[in-house]
C-alpha cells in the first residue's frame, strides 16, 4: 500500500509539471516538455498519454515553416476541459470575465456599482445574477465551472473565501462559498486585489530573460492603498503576501480613516484623502466612500500650475506612502518598488514626498534609494495574477483527485 501511495504521489507530481510547463510556455513538443521539466522522454509519453485520455490535454501537427519534415507534435491545454469565471470587486465597479482552460478570453463585461449605500445583501443579488449571465451569453451550463476567483481589496480570511473586512462594505463579512455554494458547484476563491498585482509582477520578472529576480514591492494607488510584496523562496517558488499597508499607522491621533481609526497611512495618501486637505476639510471628517478621477484631476491640474493647498495636497500623500515604504524595507529588504493604480496619473505630484518619506530609512541611507517603476495598467496585472493563480489551483486539483474533468465536475454536462 504504501509503495502504491508512493508511486501515485510521483505521478501527480509528474504530470503537475508537465501541466505547469504547457501553462508558462505554452503548446510544447514532447523533447521540449521532458527538457523544461527534467523528465525522462519516456515519463513525459506516459503522463501526456494519460492527460490525453482524461481530455485534459490534446495534440496537433504543426508543419515545419520551410514546408519540408515531418511536421511537428505539440501539446496543449483543452480550451473545453474546464471554464473560470473571475470577478473584479472595485470602488466604482464589478467587472466579470469567463475565460476557458488554456487562459483564453471568451466573454467580459462590466458593471457600475451604485454609490449610495446599498448593503451587502443587494451586491449578493447582482453578483448571482451576473455570474449566471456570463454563463448564458456563452450558452455554457453551470457545471462547465470548475472555478469562481473574486478579488477585492481588503482584510481576506486566510482559511477560506471570507471578505472580513473592505473599503467598500466595511465590516460587513462575505462568505462567498456559502453565498455561491446553493447554486454553483464550481470551487469559490477569493484573494486581496493588491496580492494578485505583486503575484503578475513577480511571475513577469521570473520570466524574463537574464532576470536575477528576489522580491519586489507592489504599491496600489487610488480610493485605497495597497500593498503586495513578491519574493522568491529557496525553492525557487513565490512567497506572495499583502500586508495591511494602507491602515499602518502614520499620524497617530491624525486624520479620520474610512477604517475608523485615525492617523492611517490612507487617511493622509487615499483619494479622500488628498480631497479633504485640498479643501481644508476638518480632519475628522467622515471620509467619502468614492472620489470621482475628475474631481482629483482639478485638483492635480491646480498642483501643477502652482496651487499652493493642491500642491500640500499631494506632497502630504507622497510622504505617507515614503514614510510607510521605508519601514517595509526596514522590515524586509532593499528591493524594486513598482507603483501602480488609478493614482499613477499623478506620479509627477507624488514623487517628491515617496522619495523624502524612503529617504528617512536606515537601509536607505545605507543602501540608497530602491529602484521606482511606474505600472499604469493595474487592471490588467489583477487578471493575470487571477489566470496565474486560479489556474495552477485547477490544475493541481485535477492532478491530485487523479480524475478526468468530468470525473471532476461530477460526470455533469
Amino acid at each position: 500500500m504504501l509503495a502504491k501511495s508512493s508511486t501515485e504521489l510521483v505521478r501527480q507530481r509528474n504530470s503537475a509539471l508537465v501541466l505547469s510547463a504547457l501553462r508558462r510556455h505554452g503548446p510544447l513538443a514532447h523533447t521540449e516538455l521532458s527538457d523544461f521539466t527534467k523528465l525522462s522522454s519516456a515519463t513525459v509519453s506516459v503522463i501526456t498519454a494519460d492527460l490525453e485520455r482524461a481530455q485534459i490535454i490534446e495534440k496537433a501537427e504543426q508543419q515545419a515553416a520551410s514546408g519540408r519534415g515531418r511536421p511537428r507534435v505539440l501539446f496543449s491545454q483543452r480550451r473545453d476541459c474546464g471554464y473560470l469565471i473571475v470577478v473584479v470587486i472595485s470602488s466604482d465597479a464589478v467587472q466579470y470575465s469567463l475565460v476557458d482552460y488554456t487562459g483564453r478570453l471568451i466573454d467580459r463585461f462590466s458593471e457600475d456599482r451604485p454609490q449610495e449605500v446599498s448593503g451587502v445583501s443587494s451586491f449578493i443579488v447582482g453578483l448571482r445574477e451576473a455570474l449566471n449571465r456570463i454563463v448564458a451569453r456563452s450558452q455554457l451550463s453551470r457545471d462547465k465551472v470548475l472555478m469562481i476567483s473574486i478579488s477585492s481589496k481588503g482584510l481576506v480570511d486566510a482559511s477560506g473565501p471570507v471578505l472580513r473586512w473592505s473599503p467598500i462594505f466595511g465590516r460587513d463579512e462575505i462568505d462567498f462559498a456559502a453565498v455561491l455554494r446553493d447554486e454553483w458547484p464550481a470551487k469559490i476563491i477569493l484573494g486581496n486585489e493588491t496580492l494578485l498585482v505583486a503575484a503578475a509582477l513577480g511571475q513577469q520578472e521570473e520570466n524574463r530573460a537574464g532576470s536575477d529576480f528576489r522580491a519586489l514591492t507592489a504599491l496600489s494607488l487610488g480610493h485605497s492603498i495597497g500593498l503586495g510584496i513578491a519574493r522568491r523562496d529557496d525553492e525557487g517558488g513565490h512567497q506572495i503576501s499583502a500586508p495591511n499597508f494602507g491602515h499602518m499607522m502614520h499620524v497617530p491621533g491624525g486624520a479620520l480613516c474610512r477604517c475608523g481609526a485615525r492617523g492611517c497611512i490612507e487617511a493622509y495618501a487615499g483619494f479622500y484623502a488628498m480631497l479633504r486637505t485640498a479643501f481644508d476639510v476638518p480632519l475628522d471628517t467622515i471620509p467619502a466612500k468614492f472620489v470621482p478621477i475628475a474631481e482629483l484631476d482639478k485638483i492635480a491640474a491646480s498642483a501643477r500650475h502652482g496651487g499652493r493647498r493642491n500642491v500640500l495636497a499631494f506632497r502630504q500623500a507622497g510622504l505617507a506612502l515614503g514614510n510607510g515604504l521605508s519601514r517595509v524595507l526596514s522590515l524586509h529588504e532593499r528591493m524594486p518598488i513598482v507603483i501602480t493604480g488609478p493614482g499613477v496619473r499623478y506620479y509627477d505630484l507624488l514623487i517628491e514626498g515617496i522619495v523624502e518619506g524612503l529617504a528617512e530609512s536606515h537601509v536607505v541611507r545605507m543602501e540608497g534609494m530602491p529602484e521606482l517603476r511606474v505600472v499604469a495598467d493595474e487592471q490588467t496585472l489583477v487578471f493575470e495574477g487571477h489566470l496565474n493563480r486560479a489556474l495552477s489551483i485547477i490544475d493541481n486539483d485535477i492532478v491530485r483527485k487523479g480524475a478526468t474533468v468530468i470525473e471532476l465536475r461530477g460526470e455533469a454536462g
